[in-house]
């Protein structure tokens, strides 16, 4: 997911829920909801999640059985309302600490039934080859946003940079360090600023988009990385509870877990979104 998730359900769904589906991308699919034989219709944000789906539906979709319709949604709220009420099969746009979060509040009944892919954060710096160069009292900048601040702190608490007190989990803040060796100075900002910061502080925590938007490279100039496999943020492909054994999605499950999607996603992003498996 590209946008801060700071932002509440409630003020996402007051323009959102007016424009309907057709100003999301597409009209309502005549088979979502229903007709296991039609198209599976999936609910996806512009990038990476529908251009990865478009490279399926144009070169495995047809030889595996499957017609798959791809919707664009450009908010955060109709792709899982329009899942709960049947009107598409499944969506793609997510992480499980969003999904969870939207569940809670909006009482929907959607399952992840794969992780596809990760934009990672990671740490990158103008002034340091490596983060064990990071000298005392060096100031580190982060992403502000709840989500977001609480993975970079993470990522640095898994190298060991920095150790969180237990059970910091999904929110964590600097207040939440139990021990700091290198006295770390945090500056908080919003997340698309924190690159623009690179020449004012030691080390950025960045996001993966906001990385490639700055002319970064998260494979090449990343210091640290965050790693797929077992990460709570990988984006998922999403149905309603109950049609998970739909025959549709589980040839689309099989396909996005692919060797072919894998190098896809490696090519065309190049480190700024990794193949979850």
């Amino acid at each position: 997911m590209r946008k801060n998730l700071k932002i509440t359900t409630a003020l996402l769904a007051t323009g959102a829920l007016a424009l309907g589906l057709s100003a999301c991308g597409g009209s309502q699919s005549d088979s979502a909801g229903g007709d296991k034989n039609g198209p599976l219709t999936v609910a996806a944000s512009p990038t990476p999640h529908a251009v990865i789906l478009d490279y399926v539906r144009k070169n495995l979709a047809k030889d595996a059985g499957l017609d798959l319709d791809v919707k664009e949604f450009t908010d955060y709220v109709l792709p899982n309302t329009a899942t709960e009420d049947g009107s598409v099969d499944a969506n793609f746009f997510q992480h499980q600490p969003y999904l969870d979060d939207f569940q809670k509040k909006n009482g929907t009944h959607l399952k992840s039934v794969a992780p596809v892919h990760l934009e990672p954060l990671g740490l990158y710096s103008n002034k340091i080859k490596s983060a064990g160069d990071l000298q005392k009292g060096a100031t580190v900048a982060l992403p502000n946003d709840t989500t977001n601040e609480a993975r970079a702190l993470q990522l640095l608490a898994d190298e060991g940079v920095i150790e969180l007190k237990k059970g910091a989990g999904e929110a964590a803040t600097p207040k939440d360090i139990a021990k700091n060796p290198k006295e770390l100075q945090f500056k908080e900002l919003e997340a698309a600023q924190v690159p623009r910061s690179l020449d004012d502080v030691d080390a950025a925590i960045v996001n993966g988009n906001y990385a490639v938007e700055a002319g970064l490279s998260p494979k090449d100039d990343s210091l640290l990385l965050e790693k797929a496999e077992g990460n709570p943020y990988t984006n998922l492909l999403v149905v309603k509870e109950g049609e998970e054994n739909d025959p549709r999605v589980k040839k689309l499950v099989k396909l996005l877990s692919s060797p072919e999607v894998k190098k896809f996603i490696e090519d065309e992003f190049k480190g700024s979104v990794i193949p979850a498996s």
